[in-house]
């Protein structure tokens, strides 16, 4: 107690001078800091993001806005606490250590419920979009089996109205040849994923999903509505092997008129009738060794 001031030893309570133009000075800095950090990423529509082409890629993005505003209020509010306690009890030469606060429940109750109840509200509000992306209807209008295989992809267009109901055809790909989708605008399409050998990922990034396709499993299935045409590219999203990132496919998104057309010229093409068969595709690559 030897290095204590007099006036604390006889029992008087110092009063620490608080900085207060530091206070408010540091305050404004933090306050323009976070108003410019968040109007500068009004300018950007999707920030960063490609385009959305299906009917759940809004409930996707919603649910990535929301996350990201939570943490980012909570973040913000979290650092404004520290810097202000930072600045506003910061030691000083003439001041003396503070009364200490110990096993205070309440505060404690807070800390640990607090953090709880916000990966609660995580929690449900992901579930609840999952389930809304996740959702299949009994009847899908169209039906497409995907194959992954070492480092290509095959699409095959199950019973189309278009052709009869009874005839398949397919579409296939390798490194150099990449496969091609095709889907139809504004209809319905369930994806059935199945692997030859290892683990793929079945992914385009304007889905905003992917999903994994593992070998020995016919039951990972997904369905989407395409609401926008164009041409995108398709990729497998789960580390395959040596030419993991040569697997990709090209995606066209056409209306409804160009699906059927394209169905009948793979009709016309004995070669893309009936089931592919995916083990005699070859892995090599020319101008790579294995």
């Amino acid at each position: 107690m030897g290095w204590y001031p007099s006036a604390l030893r006889d029992g008087a309570r110092p009063v620490v001078r608080r900085p207060a133009g530091a206070v408010r000075t540091g305050g404004r800095l933090l306050a323009l800091t976070a108003a410019a950090m968040t109007l500068s990423g009004c300018s950007v529509g999707r920030l960063g993001f490609p385009q959305g082409i299906t009917d759940r890629t809004d409930n996707i993005l919603d649910l990535w806005y929301g996350e990201w505003i939570a943490a980012g209020v909570i973040g913000v509010a979290v650092f404004l606490m520290i810097m202000w306690s930072v600045l506003r009890y910061r030691r000083r030469d003439d001041d003396f250590i503070p009364e200490q606060a110990r096993y205070n429940l309440p505060i404690e109750v807070l800390y640990t419920v607090a953090p709880l109840i916000v990966i609660a509200a995580l929690f449900f509000h992901t579930v609840e979009t999952q389930g809304d992306i996740d959702v299949e209807s009994e009847t899908p209008d169209h039906v497409i089996t995907v194959i992954g295989q070492k480092w290509g992809w095959t699409f095959i267009y199950e019973n189309e109205e278009s052709l009869g109901g009874e005839t398949d055809v397919f579409d296939t790909g390798t490194p150099e040849d990449l496969a091609d989708l095709t889907l139809p605008v504004g209809e319905s399409v369930r994806f059935e994923l199945i692997s030859q050998d290892v683990i793929h990922s079945f992914w385009v990034p304007e889905f905003y999903y992917k999903m994994d396709v593992f070998p020995g499993r016919n039951d990972n299935a997904f369905e989407v509505t395409p609401t926008v045409e164009g041409d995108f590219r398709g990729r497998c999203a789960e580390l395959c092997g040596t030419y993991h990132s040569r697997m990709l496919f090209d995606l066209h998104v056409v209306s409804v008129e160009e699906y059927e057309q394209h169905l009948a010229e793979l009709a016309d093409n004995p070669s893309r009738v009936g089931s592919p068969d995916v083990s005699s595709q070859t892995t090599d690559i020319e101008g790579y060794d294995q």
